[in-house]
């Protein structure tokens, strides 16, 4: 009989889901990560249910953070995750499947300002309420 699949969150992902992206959230926690945001993309993207942003302050730390990230979801989940650009740092992007992170060094991420890109429904929204109130 295959194993029964794993009740659904209040919005929709399933609780394996949620606890890889609680995983991710604590972890980088732990390791004193700069500026967090988790941005959902459930019904956005098909690529992920969230997407995680985060900083640290020196390519030394982002690549701590990476690997030790890795280490516990592969410790704590049994999930074995991709990574791309640990060598140099600047840019790290560890894909777990439902959960994308990416750490970056300050300056890599002002540049790339991932966050403007995925907020544009948000923006959108904020500027019909403006519309509609004026």
């Amino acid at each position: 009989m295959p194993a029964p699949a794993p009740a659904p969150s209040p919005d929709g992902a399933p609780a394996e889901v949620e606890a890889l992206h609680d995983l991710v959230l604590r972890s980088l926690d732990d390791d004193q990560a700069v500026d967090v945001v988790s941005i959902p993309l459930s019904g956005k993207s098909s690529i992920a249910d969230h997407m995680v942003i985060a900083s640290g302050r020196s390519t030394r730390q982002v690549a701590s953070m990476a690997q030790k990230l890795t280490e516990r979801i592969k410790g704590e989940l049994g999930r074995s995750v991709r990574i791309e650009g640990l060598p140099v740092a600047d840019w790290v992007l560890i894909d777990a499947d439902d959960v994308i992170v990416h750490l970056f060094r300050p300056e890599v991420r002002s540049f790339y300002n991932l966050e403007r890109m995925w907020a544009f429904e948000e923006q959108a929204a904020a500027a019909g309420t403006a519309t509609a109130t004026a």
